[in-house]
């Protein structure tokens, strides 16, 4: 499973985490046959009121910070982890580790959650 695979299972157990997209699909090349579009997401559920439902998420910061979701889901939080995922939803901004692209990782994860159907407000993906 993919990693951010991982990340939706966690938060939304009963998804079929087979069928989630960790980055966007590219647009076919100039007269390559036309691949069918996936299926549109199916609202899962209220993501923060998931998450603060978690035992220990009152003590992270998850909703700003990557490394405090990561460990608030029980997911591996080092630097190596989250380059891993970076490389899998094509997230490349900023110099890795850094507080900007940490913080820009959230974000391009919460709209990848929000993406497979996950509620989420405008200020925890935009």
């Amino acid at each position: 499973m993919s990693f951010f695979g991982k990340i939706f299972s966690k938060i939304f157990p009963s998804a079929n985490a087979a069928e989630v997209q960790a980055a966007p699909t590219p647009a076919p090349a100039p007269g390559a046959p036309a691949v069918a579009a996936p299926p549109p997401s199916i609202p899962l559920g209220d993501v923060p009121a998931i998450l603060d439902a978690m035992p220990g998420a009152d003590g992270l910061n998850w909703r700003t910070s990557i490394v405090d979701l990561l460990k608030l889901l029980g997911l591996d939080s080092s630097l190596a982890a989250r380059k891993e995922l970076a490389g899998e939803i094509l997230y490349s901004n900023g110099e890795p580790g850094s507080a900007e692209w940490n913080i820009g990782l959230h974000k391009q994860v919460m709209t990848r959650i929000a993406a497979n159907g996950g509620t989420l407000p405008p200020e925890l993906r935009d």
